[in-house]
């Protein structure tokens, strides 16, 4: 899915990063568990939507990345 942005948008975390990876999950705890032990960078911020869970982490580069559990699998 392509979805985007305005210019200006300041959802990616930084001014210089132009888009952002969105990777869609089963078990968004378990995931996030996972990255933790490996020592990724998982931001605190969490979001619950009415269409599922988001949360996200940062490649080493700093760039953040966006993790979704869909309410519906099928969605």
């Amino acid at each position: 899915m392509f979805s985007p942005f305005p210019a200006d948008t300041d959802y990616f975390g930084r001014p210089d990063q132009a888009f952002m990876l969105n990777f869609r999950l089963e078990d968004l705890e378990s995931a996030l568990k996972n990255l933790q032990e490996a020592g990724v960078r998982i931001d605190e911020k969490r979001m619950d939507e009415s269409y599922g869970r988001f949360a996200w982490v940062y490649d080493p580069e700093g760039n953040k990345i966006e993790l979704w559990e869909p309410i519906d699998p099928s969605a």
